[in-house]
């Protein structure tokens, strides 16, 4: 064959695989429109690149039972949403308020609401860690661990020691780590704890640590849960950087939870449901984990609310939209990443031209320029509506929390941005307690001491460059 139809060949192949694609992204996956746009550039304007980015980053996850329960186990979760459906007009009239909230997460997530949970913050590392390692020394048990990054580092190391110390007790012992995100973490590093009978699995791990086809799809949740009983939930991940002692990041501030009482068992059912799909189970086995069912003594109510790529709608982003839409006085967000859709840009908007003072904590120390230029663009279209920008100086802001009216509060693992909003499996902890949110409210006042803000002089007055990577960032968001 001559080279000038071989070279024909290739490129009428290559074609014809672009137009496939596009077709499958426009006609077959129900994806937002700024979305499918985005995937019709990378697919046309990069041909070739452009269909192994998206065999790569593009795909879709099966939504239909993506945690294989079984029937009887979708009934009895079913029943029990109904239930508290039901009741909740009666039981929770302290939360009248945000009852329409409190209804829609229970639809969409089943997000069970439990009133008497105990919580404490934590913002800094150390303080987390060693908080988190004397519950691990207590524990009599079981200990569930779950993080999207495991460095194997000083932290990661006597991580897995005081895991190691538990095992040889005899206490249940399970690690769920993130294969991408922990990429840096290789099986032999559990090697004692697996010896000892502590069990670990990698979630949508990678063929010969080379190839990943759901490199878009991880598992970006923090969690830990103790014999049942206590349970930590928020942005810390495991690694020294997490204790501020990366020299390029500086001190990292994030927002971590503690929380006792009822909403650990709706945890550690999460938690469940991740393991047995790692580990490739097929039904929940509750049995085999512990619970408690007895009332605690805590009266803070939470909702245990999740998202992902299997989810049909997205969870975390409509908790936020709504909680938004309740604001009457104020919305203070702390967040790594501020790259919403339009319809998030729309609430802050409405909550602006109504009066309300919302305000948004970013980094001032980005760690990664194309994302944050991004973040810059969206912040920088909410200043002519009056948005405070702030943007912390001491280190780098890891934080994903929300208060609204110093009322109710969220701290999760969700950042502002499409990947967590529909990519990523995502968890957040909705309080509806004035003591939690006005520590979070009071909290988001003391950092802004330490931050500049970012005025609309300042944004304006920014260099031609950065002006072009943020319209190029912009156009690119929805597939960040």
């Amino acid at each position: 064959m001559e080279i000038g139809n071989l070279v024909t060949l290739v490129v009428s192949i290559i074609t014809l695989s672009n137009i496939i694609l596009a077709g499958v992204v426009v006609f077959f996956e129900r994806r937002d429109i700024g979305s499918t746009w985005a995937w019709l550039m990378v697919l046309f304007f990069i041909p070739l690149l452009g269909f192994f980015v998206y065999i790569f980053f593009g795909r879709q996850l099966k939504q239909d039972n993506f945690y294989h329960l079984t029937f009887e186990e979708r009934a009895y979760l079913q029943s029990t949403v109904d239930e508290q459906m039901m009741s909740t007009e009666q039981q929770w009239h302290v939360i009248t308020k945000y009852s329409d909230l409190l209804k829609m997460n229970l639809r969409s997530s089943n997000a069970l609401v439990s009133t008497d949970n105990d919580i404490v913050i934590f913002i800094d590392g150390k303080v987390k860690f060693d908080s988190l390692f004397q519950d691990i020394r207590n524990a009599k048990k079981e200990i569930n661990v779950q993080y999207y990054i495991f460095q194997p580092d000083a932290l990661g190391g006597q991580f897995r020691d005081e895991l190691i110390k538990k095992a040889k007790e005899g206490v249940i012992v399970r690690v769920l780590y993130d294969d991408i995100g922990s990429r840096r973490i290789t099986r032999s590093f559990f090697n004692e704890l697996l010896s000892y009978g502590g069990e670990v699995e990698a979630f949508y791990p990678s063929f010969f640590r080379l190839v990943n086809f759901r490199i878009n799809n991880r598992n970006h949740r923090k969690l830990c849960i103790i014999d049942g009983e206590i349970s930590y939930i928020g942005g810390f991940n495991v690694g020294d950087e997490y204790l501020g002692l990366d020299k390029k990041m500086g001190y990292w501030r994030d927002t971590h939870l503690r929380i006792t009482g009822g909403a650990v068992d709706q945890i550690q059912s999460r938690f469940i449901l991740d393991w047995n799909k790692a580990a490739n189970r097929k039904n929940m086995n509750p049995d085999k984990f512990f619970f408690r069912s007895e009332k605690h003594n805590g009266n803070s109510a939470v909702q245990i609310i999740t998202s992902g790529p299997n989810s049909r709608t997205e969870h975390l982003k409509n908790m936020y939209l709504r909680l938004m839409m309740t604001a009457q006085k104020s919305i203070y967000i702390q967040t790594p990443y501020f790259i919403p859709d339009s319809s998030f840009m729309d609430a802050c908007k409405m909550a602006l031209l109504s009066g309300v003072d919302v305000r948004i904590m970013i980094p001032n120390k980005p760690d990664h320029l194309f994302v944050y230029s991004a973040t810059l663009a969206h912040v920088g279209e909410l200043l002519p509506y009056g948005v405070k920008i702030l943007q912390y100086e001491k280190g780098f802001m890891h934080a994903k929390t929300i208060v609204v009216d110093q009322e109710v509060a969220s701290v999760g693992t969700a950042n502002i941005d499409t990947r967590s909003f529909r990519l990523n499996f995502e968890v957040n902890a909705l309080v509806y307690d004035e003591n939690v949110a006005k520590q979070l409210h009071d909290l988001f006042l003391q950092d802004s001491e330490v931050c500049s803000e970012l005025t609309i002089e300042r944004y304006e007055s920014r260099k031609n460059m950065s002006k072009l990577k943020e319209a190029v960032a912009r156009l690119l968001s929805p597939i960040l």
